[in-house]
């Protein structure tokens, strides 16, 4: 298993995190992104390891290949990103019940 240094910002870790969940490596994310694959692994390395971070414009198509919604990056709260990273997975109908629950529950917190 290849050694990987501590992602520096929260992008790289979650960025790390669902690579690996995907099981795609880095030459091959980077090309599925539409990223030269002569530099492909590079340019996932430095997103990851927080060297550079990249557009959103590119963070929504490394969220389209890998599965989560672009937020997933972003949620400081380990909690949330796994919230968001499920949600976005959930089909429309799903998605609504949820969403109407959370309503229902924030209502009695109130």
């Amino acid at each position: 298993m290849p050694k990987y240094t501590t992602p520096r910002t929260l992008f790289g870790r979650r960025l790390r995190e669902a690579r690996l969940r995907a099981g795609i490596p880095q030459d091959k994310l980077g090309v599925l992104i539409g990223i030269d694959e002569l530099s492909s692994s590079a340019r996932i390395s430095r997103y990851e390891n927080g060297t550079h971070e990249p557009p959103f414009a590119i963070a929504e198509k490394l969220a389209a290949v890998l599965g989560v919604p672009p937020p997933f990056f972003y949620s400081p709260d380990d909690d949330l990103a796994e919230f968001v990273r499920v949600f976005g997975s959930l089909p429309p109908e799903q998605k609504a019940t949820l969403v109407k629950l959370l309503g229902d529950l924030t209502n009695d917190v109130k």
